[in-house]
């Protein structure tokens, strides 16, 4: 099957992005290169097609209740104009996506993993219940997202709207560059930035209206192999990496957005039932002491037992060491634990850490 493209395609091969297949479309892993990339977002500012995202508006009556039966966060905290980190889980806990909720004036927006964009809408759907209007409209946005220290400054330039008081994780519908656009304070970087979702015939104008504001701040086009770096560095986790169908929110560490207390919701009894029997792994940071490459799949030991296994790993661009999230036997999950990553049939000291990797000097 051949892969979409975004309408940002011609723009990223005019830029020399090298250009490869993911989640179905065909986007940019890179143009200068991860190392400056991930420096640049970093450092001033960075601007990235995230195109590929999905995006299901949920509307109807019975909206709020539709989404505390599928989500594990609480929906009914949402005020509008909020943005809500949650994930969705089978019966057995399971997670089958990690994704964000917008709370809009008449309905929600819920934005997903490209990877899972149609087994999430397949989900939902299997679980709509009366009074709920389900809509995939993720081929009617552009989501771009601005991403660094001078993003505010860049984006204020071509809006209008009262972007310096827009709290994190909170969304607005406006325009940028004269056109609609909702913006929010969103990212997956850890940097001060904004996500904006516009129409495709004004995703060209938008990207070169912001590039164009963001020469006096050294911006650059950023692919998605800085994206999993910088979301790397601050624990973020990835969907078929960190997280999927056999782990579950506690042990991934996502207790902070699982309200067990809130009422029932799909993959809760299992949740309490894991809980209460006492978790038998945990996601952790690892930190190596040098610049060790630890990658997906790689077996972590503990003197001659196996005790996990890395889910994600890169050296950090930041920190100029290697650095990993793992799974680990929850006997060696503290932090200052070391346990042995093997690396090319080497096996490798590691410390547990507590996250994030990065932190920005003050």
């Amino acid at each position: 099957m051949e892969s979409k493209k975004t309408a940002l395609f011609e723009v990223h091969q005019k830029l020399n992005a090298k250009m490869v297949a993911f989640a179905g479309y065909m986007m940019p892993i890179q143009y200068e290169g991860i190392l400056a990339e991930h420096k640049r977002v970093r450092s001033t500012v960075g601007l990235f097609d995230v195109s590929h995202m999905g995006e299901f508006m949920v509307k109807g009556p019975n909206s709020l209740d539709f989404l505390q039966n599928l989500t594990v966060n609480d929906v009914s905290k949402l005020n509008v104009g909020e943005v809500q980190y949650s994930a969705m889980c089978y019966e057995n806990g399971g997670i089958v996506d990690d994704l964000l909720i917008y709370r809009l004036p008449d309905h929600y927006m819920v934005v997903v993993n490209a990877s899972n964009l149609q087994k999430d809408f397949d989900w939902m759907e299997q679980h709509l219940m009366d009074g709920v209007t389900l809509t995939n409209d993720s081929e009617k946005y552009c989501l771009l997202a601005l991403q660094g220290p001078d993003s505010l400054k860049v984006l204020s330039a071509l809006t209008d709207d009262k972007i310096d008081q827009m709290a994190f994780y909170t969304i607005i519908e406006g325009s940028v560059a004269g056109v609609p656009a909702f913006i929010s304070r969103t990212g997956y970087t850890g940097e001060f930035g904004f996500e904006i979702g516009i129409a495709p015939d004004n995703a060209v104008a938008v990207w070169q209206g912001l590039m164009e504001a963001g020469k006096p701040y050294d911006i650059a086009p950023i692919g998605l192999g800085a994206r999993d770096t910088l979301r790397l560095e601050m624990k973020y986790c990835l969907y078929g990496n960190d997280i999927d169908a056999t782990t579950h929110p506690l042990e991934a560490g996502l207790g902070w957005i699982t309200k067990l207390k809130k009422g029932d919701f799909i993959g809760r009894e299992k949740i309490v039932a894991a809980k209460k029997a006492g978790l038998k792994r945990k996601l952790v940071c690892l930190k190596f002491a040098d610049r060790a490459f630890p990658r997906h799949g790689y077996k972590i030991f503990a003197g001659d037992e196996e005790i996990g296994a890395v889910t994600s790993g890169t050296v950090s661009p930041m920190l100029n060491q290697g650095i990993a999230m793992a799974y680990v036997a929850k006997k060696w999950a503290g932090v200052d634990s070391v346990v042995n990553v093997e690396i090319r049939k080497k096996r490798m000291s590691a410390t547990v850490v507590k996250p994030p990797f990065y932190v920005k000097p003050e």
